[in-house]
């Protein structure tokens, strides 16, 4: 099991109407692990609930974590628990940094966000403005009220420029695209962040404008879904390829479950494929990926890893490199 940092909230803090900055310090004082942006933690909250943030603002250690959780509609209990329940002083438990969407080494970068996704891309902002790196970034959200982070986004930047746009004075996503991702010239790198379907569509004008797979980067804070014709959940079998031990996997269970059950030690966080700690090596099988970690490439890729909290199998069986 990953160790577990325990930390104590520190300060909550509002950003805009729907959005609480959470400060987390070490409960014994010391710094933190150091991270970069792009970074995330699990939450361990006291409800039982485990949850997935990107860190934000300034990577250092030293000034402890700073997440933003949106209060959302439907809930499945996190975002209601923090926004709710949480208090200062209370002592809950993290994971240390891991970071599945970190800043490529390139020219300018162009940060595009929508809501709650902002939270990754201030942290790159913060690093790209300290590094001298160009950049720009183009924040959208429904009002004025929403915004996280206006303060630190409007003020004067060296080496980069932030435009927030409010789909309530007509500059709706759909509608307003950035002018930067109609060109894919140079070594420009895109980041997105946001609601599935917003990253799915400025995805898709960038690549209908030139841009390569290689040079976007995306993260979801939600697993993908999947038209139910598009879920083939027939059961199938898993084997091991250091013992050839074999088992059933139904419908109902995951790989991750069938090997916890039968006594295969199996490095878990979020359970949703977007944090990359179950991956394992395939050797023979078609796997139906359902990751949100794994590019376009890897998936595609001769040698493949499947994420074994949520990828099933197209194949009646999977050989897992285990």
């Amino acid at each position: 099991m990953m160790n577990r940092l325990r930390v104590v909230v520190d300060a909550l803090i509002r950003q805009g109407r729907n959005n609480l900055a959470v400060h987390l310090v070490a409960e014994d004082g010391q710094p933190l692990p150091e991270w970069q942006p792009g970074a995330h933690i699990d939450l361990h909250l006291d409800n039982g609930i485990t949850r997935q943030y990107s860190l934000t603002g300034p990577g250092c250690g030293e000034r402890g974590y700073v997440i933003c959780v949106a209060r959302e509609s439907h809930s499945r209990g996190g975002s209601r628990y923090i926004h709710d329940s949480l208090r200062p002083g209370q002592v809950v438990t993290v994971s240390p940094p891991r970071n599945v969407f970190p800043l490529a080494a390139g020219g300018e970068a162009i940060l595009v966000a929508a809501g709650i996704g902002i939270t990754p891309l201030f942290a790159m902002v913060e690093a790209l403005e300290a590094s001298a790196t160009p950049f720009v970034l183009h924040y959208y959200v429904r009002e004025k009220h929403n915004a996280a982070f206006v303060r630190e986004l409007s003020r004067t930047f060296r080496h980069g420029r932030c435009h927030i746009w409010y789909s309530s004075e007509g500059h709706s996503p759909r509608g307003h695209l950035p002018p930067e991702l109609l060109s894919a010239d140079g070594d420009r790198h895109l980041y997105l962040c946001g609601p599935e379907g917003f990253m799915d569509h400025m995805r898709r004008i960038a690549a209908e404008q030139g841009w390569p797979e290689s040079r976007m980067h995306s993260e979801a804070f939600l697993p993908p879904s999947l038209p139910a014709a598009e879920r083939p959940d027939d059961a199938f079998t898993v084997t091991l390829a250091s013992t050839g031990q074999c088992w059933p996997v139904s419908a109902d269970k995951s790989i991750a479950c069938v090997l916890q059950e039968n006594g295969v030690n199996v490095p878990l966080s979020c359970e949703m494929g977007m944090c990359g700690a179950c991956l394992t090596g395939v050797i023979a099988g078609a796997v139906d990926h359902r990751d949100t970690v794994q590019s376009t490439e890897e998936k595609a890729a001769p040698v493949q890893q499947i994420a074994l909290c949520c990828s099933r199998s197209h194949s009646p069986n999977l050989i897992l490199d285990l």
